[in-house]
């Protein structure tokens, strides 16, 4: 007997997978925060500097000094370059270069959206504007670090235990963020709260998996995404009360402590106890979840947990590394194919949520927008996946990359347009990473599927810590990161024609299935 043969018993998604699934969706609100506060607390408000030379208007900031004399980024290099009107309020203040000179007298930023940000605490404009972004890259790459490191531990260890530990480090690092000295530390914090999301995020994803039935797997994964859609949404209203960059990482990082509890009612993975030999232990968890759900085993059951004690051990004992994801050809070409999407999907989905307030909106309405729109994109992969995994993937990759390639044709000053535009490619990013992980687990073979997800994961990392550096583009061009999402969405929107469909069809076992079906299709 398998163990989805097991939960079918006892019951795929009753009571107890209901109740499992809340203290799982619970930490996704947080984990939105922690993934995207940095919209907000690195923002960089409209500024300019203080210098010797009367260049500026200080009643553009609404500032009190009217002694004071101003300059922007491009202007401390050639204090010729803009100069202000003083009759004409509505000009632009803020520009920014990366080759001009230091400010000597000192930034003065505007505080009518942000009372303060890491921006304007530590000066991070001008020649130090790509610390921010690059503070962003080394975010991503702690979750790029723990998906790798907690991956790991959690295959030895359990699930649950590493869940526990990324909860309580996160709140531990998180509120140390809100408490640190300089931005260096400030970032080593943020690193390591990035991992402590990926420990949470995808181990979360496992132990509700695991414990679900075949049928109910795919909208158990569909309700953790719409919490994380919903803190998405949240954040706007937490940030638009709490403009102080301090105490808005605490407001998100304290309320990690109300999941002490945790330690007393999250359950560890039956199927990973059997897996590990702690059958008693798994027993007894079984025994409590067929109770819970109305569906109490009897002594006749017995035979059940003998017949459990051989679960999780494969019939074909060779070892497979991830070098078989590469080996033979048509393995080969679908496993790039899938790497790929992996990585410019994370990438774009990032590289817009992140940098919002180039749209030219409010940037909490923006945010609002754009968590709302997770939801219907999410929604209706559950419609569409059904027909066919190619052609939704395909479809939905195609409508995100046209939608960032047209706002860059879009004027600056048709901003409410240009967010549009962006709302619609950020649907179709959603919708496509939603379909990527069901797409891929259907597409790699029983022998190697764990090893695949894993690559594809890093893959996905990958693009997150690329994102933010996309941005720096802007210096060369104020267009071309979105014509970078653009250009390489649309590219994975091609590569997907050459995917199998899945849809529909048995799972391929081993490597010689993929490569047997591929001679069938040609």
């Amino acid at each position: 007997m398998s163990f989805d043969e097991v939960l079918d018993r006892i019951g795929g998604f009753g009571r107890f997978q209901k109740t499992l699934y809340v203290w799982i969706c619970l930490p996704q609100i947080f984990l939105a925060f922690h993934m995207l506060v940095s919209v907000f607390t690195g923002a960089v408000p409209p500024h300019l500097c203080r210098s010797s030379q009367p260049v500026g208007d200080p009643r553009l900031l609404g500032l009190n000094n009217s002694n004071a004399s101003w300059e922007t980024c491009s202007s401390l290099q050639n204090v010729q370059l803009y100069q202000l009107n003083h009759s004409d309020l509505s000009l632009p203040i803020s520009e920014h270069s990366t080759t001009s000179k230091s400010c000597k007298g000192g930034w003065e930023f505007s505080k009518d959206v942000f009372l303060s940000t890491v921006v304007t605490e530590w000066d991070l404009v001008c020649e130090n504007a790509t610390l921010n972004n690059i503070g962003s890259s080394i975010y991503m790459f702690g979750l790029l670090v723990g998906a790798v490191l907690f991956g790991a531990l959690a295959d030895k260890y359990g699930r649950r235990t590493i869940i526990l530990i990324g909860l309580a480090a996160q709140v531990i690092f998180g509120v140390g963020a809100a408490f640190a000295p300089n931005f260096y530390i400030y970032v080593m914090l943020r690193f390591v709260v990035g991992m402590t999301v990926s420990a949470v995020i995808m181990n979360a994803f496992v132990l509700g998996t695991e414990w679900t039935g075949p049928k109910q797997r795919m909208l158990a994964g569909v309700i953790t995404d719409y919490f994380f859609g919903f803190g998405y949404i949240l954040l706007a209203g937490v940030a638009y009360l709490i403009p102080d960059w301090r105490k808005l990482q605490l407001a998100i990082s304290a309320p990690g402590f109300l999941f002490l509890f945790y330690i007393w009612v999250l359950p560890e993975s039956a199927r990973w106890l059997m897996a590990n030999q702690k059958h008693e232990e798994a027993l007894d968890l079984i025994r409590k979840a067929a109770l819970i759900n109305g569906k109490p085993l009897d002594d006749d059951d017995i035979e059940l947990f003998q017949s459990l004690k051989n679960v999780e051990k494969l019939e074909d004992q060779r070892k497979y590394t991830v070098i078989d994801l590469v080996r033979t050809p048509t393995m080969r070409k679908q496993s790039l194919i899938l790497f790929y999407l992996w990585f410019v999907n994370v990438l774009v989905y990032y590289g817009l949520s992140l940098n919002i307030s180039d749209f030219g909106m409010n940037i909490y309405l923006t945010q609002m927008i754009f968590g709302l729109v997770e939801m219907p994109a999410r929604t209706v992969t559950l419609f569409t996946l059904n027909r066919s995994r190619r052609i939704s993937q395909l479809a939905f990759l195609a409508t995100g990359g046209l939608a960032c390639l047209l706002t860059t044709f879009i004027p600056d000053d048709l901003s409410a347009v240009r967010t549009a535009l962006a709302m619609v490619g950020k649907f179709g990013i959603t919708a496509s990473l939603s379909i990527v992980y069901i797409y891929s687990a259907e597409v790699f073979p029983t022998v190697i599927r764990q090893n695949g997800i894993g690559m594809g994961s890093m893959c996905a990392r990958a693009g997150g810590v690329i994102a933010p550096v996309i941005y720096l583009l802007r210096d060369s061009s104020h267009h071309a990161p979105m014509v970078v999402f653009g250009l390489c969405t649309l590219i994975g929107a091609v590569l997907t024609m050459f995917l199998p469909e899945t849809a529909h069809k048995p799972l391929p076992d081993t490597i010689e299935d993929v490569e047997r079906t591929d001679d069938s299709e040609a």
